[in-house]
């Protein structure tokens, strides 16, 4: 008898893990906001100003990128970052961003509140009593639906996201009557802009146009907040819809052949496959929706895992603007990289078990063995068998949108 290689979990419900997940969050989760952030600072930064490629608003890398990977999106709709960024965050760790009219502030205050939140969530007592208290079912339920698994790894990706939702729409600050990163984020926050992502964006195209320092929108201003253009929300639905047909088309296939679903994903750049591993499971005629963005009555009100965590970075990091000076770094030589053979390198723009099952996939079809990860510090460490091996790995890691920093 054949078995479905789409479900090797009986246990995949997305309604199931959108009400386990809110009730790990309960109504304390992130609360009180506006945390501890510590005193007054300064975090220096590095700037690298894009060159469009001629005849074209985009770098050739993101215009490749676009016509090759994101369509049915014309090329017009897309909005370029104007300057790429790299910086050592409060902790230490190296970061890598993209900025618009309104500058490194946004990027560089979005990891310290990103940070912030995550101390609360990795120091929150109740978070882990609830976890703890997880059914074998719920257990099995998380870890076949969602990508992190872990509850504390869930809500830290949602912070993640909820971060990255602020700096690439900032890459749109031109198109609003926002002045300020804190007035932008509260418009984003008002306007509903971070459940709107949640609704139409298809899954893995914030991680894929982030790191590229690109975005699919638009906006338009109507009576004080800010929405997408018609024609950005006909192209996300597009977009989604070609994911959709993509996952499904896999999933035949996989079906066919007997075969896992793993084994049809790779497609060289890190979009379908994380896109057809998220929607294979669904239905059919079924719509995927993001379980944070799912409502829940308590107490006669309504509320959502997505609300909550968007709610809570807004207000810290409109608080942490009061707190961080950001500036630019004075101009120094660039060191040259030697050819090592350090097994230990950093990917600053690494976030979560995407960017990690995609780098190891990178890795893998070059022969070399998983590499161990630290998510917390972006570093991986791996066994290359020689220098040749290495930067070929490292060149398949760049191909893929992420940024390599050798440690030596």
């Amino acid at each position: 008898m054949l078995t479905d290689p789409l479900r090797p979990h009986t246990s995949y419900d997305r309604a199931a893990a959108a009400r386990i997940l809110f009730d790990l969050a309960g109504d304390d989760l992130l609360r009180p906001v506006a945390p501890e952030v510590g005193e007054r600072r300064s975090i220096e930064f590095r700037e690298e100003v894009l060159r469009p490629a001629g005849g074209s608003h985009l770098t050739a890398g993101q215009l490749s990128y676009v016509l090759r990977y994101l369509q049915p999106c014309p090329t017009y709709l897309v909005t370029s970052a104007s300057a790429r960024i790299t910086w050592r965050d409060s902790d230490g760790i190296v970061n890598v961003a993209h900025t618009g009219p309104l500058g490194a502030t946004v990027p560089v205050l979005a990891r310290e509140a990103a940070l912030a939140l995550w101390r609360m969530l990795a120091d929150s007592a109740a978070l882990a009593r609830r976890t703890a208290a997880l059914t074998r079912d719920e257990r099995a339920i998380l870890a076949a639906t969602t990508t992190d698994r872990v509850p504390l790894d869930i809500f830290r990706t949602g912070v993640d996201a909820a971060a990255k939702t602020l700096v690439q729409h900032a890459y749109l600050a031109g198109q609003t009557t926002c002045t300020t990163p804190a007035e932008f984020a509260r418009a984003l926050l008002d306007s509903g802009i971070f459940n709107t992502v949640a609704g139409t964006w298809y899954w893995s195209l914030q991680a894929t146009t982030y790191r590229r320092g690109i975005i699919p929108a638009s906006f338009v201003t109507y009576a004080g907040q800010v929405r997408y253009s018609v024609d950005t929300t006909v192209t996300l639905r597009a977009l989604k819809d070609a994911q959709l047909e993509k996952a499904r088309t896999l999933a035949e296939r996989a079906r066919a052949a007997n075969v896992e679903l793993e084994t049809l994903l790779d497609d060289g750049h890190g979009t379908t496959p994380s896109s057809a591993a998220q929607y294979a499971g669904l239905a059919s005629g079924e719509r995927p929706r993001c379980p944070a963005q799912v409502t829940h009555e308590v107490d006669g009100r309504r509320a959502s895992v997505l609300t909550l965590v968007a709610q809570a970075f807004v207000e810290t990091f409109v608080h942490l603007a009061d707190l961080v000076e950001v500036v630019p770094t004075a101009a120094v030589a660039a060191k040259e990289v030697p050819a090592s053979t350090s097994e230990v390198f950093e990917v600053p723009d690494m976030t979560c078990s995407h960017c990690t099952r995609t780098i190891t996939r990178a890795l893998g079809e070059l022969g070399v063995a998983p590499p161990e990860f630290d998510l917390v510090t972006k570093r991986v460490t791996a066994s290359f068998p020689s220098d040749e091996v290495r930067d070929r790995c490292f060149e398949a890691i760049r191909e893929r949108g992420y940024t390599v920093v050798p440690v030596t």
